[in-house]
């Protein structure tokens, strides 16, 4: 079944998920929780401005309520570096944003998801393939350099209808345009950062609320 059959099967009782990344503080973690989301994430790539250290991030998974996930980030990180971070804080999932291969993902003996920046003449195809123990592929905007958080949407259509794993949608996503990528889209989840912040770094409460209710404004 493909992910877009498995997400209209039954419209009166499915959802879109939603991860609200670039946490970087307990108040943060707990507004995101407040409002419905399914995960917080937190980055662990120096060079972002959203960027938390372990001591940070160990008393944000510390403070997250029973069922809200805690995902963390890395962009072409060492081995070390990524097992500290499993080693000292309650981690749930991984999210490779680099240029990790398959095998150095699945070498942690955690579950990860995979971002995929869209760039022109992907075949996502084989790139679901390649990542085959991928528990999910996060759709990201491609902008040459830039890792993550361009703060911009990429063309939707380019999501093809038929792949098998979960997709978690990002780039550039807003209360104003969630729904409709929702729509459009119909990903397992979406994924939100710039999109509901009142400076890098630190969230707003009201784009949370705005942007909660959007996602399930799409459900109508």
């Amino acid at each position: 079944m493909s992910n877009r059959e498995k997400n209209t099967a039954n419209p009166a009782t499915i959802r879109t998920r939603v991860k609200i990344c670039g946490i970087t503080n307990c108040a943060d973690a707990q507004l995101a929780c407040d409002y419905g989301a399914d995960a917080i994430g937190l980055v662990f790539y120096p060079p972002s401005p959203r960027y938390v250290s372990l001591e940070q991030a160990a008393k944000v998974v510390d403070s997250l309520p029973p069922f809200v996930s805690s995902v963390a980030l890395f962009v072409n990180a060492q081995r070390q570096e990524i097992e500290n971070v499993l080693n000292q804080t309650a981690i749930d999932i991984i999210q490779f944003h680099g240029d990790e291969t398959a095998e150095f993902c699945r070498s942690f003996n955690r579950p990860y998801i995979k971002a995929i920046r869209m760039k022109e003449g992907l075949d996502l195809y084989a790139v679901q393939k390649e990542y085959a123990c991928a528990r999910g592929l996060l759709l990201d905007t491609y902008k040459k350099g830039v890792p993550g958080g361009t703060g911009e949407s990429f063309n939707w259509e380019k999501v093809p209808h038929d792949l098998n794993k979960p997709i978690i949608l990002a780039g550039g996503l807003l209360a104003d345009n969630v729904a409709q990528a929702i729509k459009q889209v119909q990903p397992y989840a979406v994924d939100v950062s710039g999109g509901v912040e009142a400076s890098k770094g630190k969230k707003d409460r009201e784009k949370i609320i705005r942007f909660m209710e959007s996602v399930k404004s799409s459900l109508k």
